[in-house]
């Protein structure tokens, strides 16, 4: 039973570190979008997503994450958390006409 409790905890942790770490990504590449890109339909700002996504995987190695071990459904959580926060980090600063 001591196991289990240090193996569960292990893996929450783990799924603390990976969603923290998705989440941040998007939100820094949603406050990247406007400086880099004229406007809402400059593709660019997909661009940065995209390249969000793969350094918070860098960044998730660096932390201790063991990504070699993901799989797909693990990968396309990451891509889906950087995405959605960074659209809508973006979709708010365009929307309140914010800049930085």
């Amino acid at each position: 039973m001591a196991t289990e409790t240090v193996e569960r905890r292990a893996a929450h942790r783990r799924s603390l570190k990976v969603t923290a770490l998705a989440s941040l990504a998007g939100v820094v590449a949603g406050l990247l979008s406007p400086l880099v890109t004229s406007g809402p339909t400059d593709t660019m700002g997909v661009t940065i997503a995209a390249v969000a996504v793969l350094v918070s995987l860098g960044v998730m190695r660096l932390v201790g994450v063991d990504v070699e071990e993901f799989s797909t459904k693990d990968h396309l959580y990451v891509a889906f958390m950087t995405f959605a926060l960074w659209f809508v980090t973006w979709t708010i600063l365009l929307t309140t006409g914010t800049s930085l």
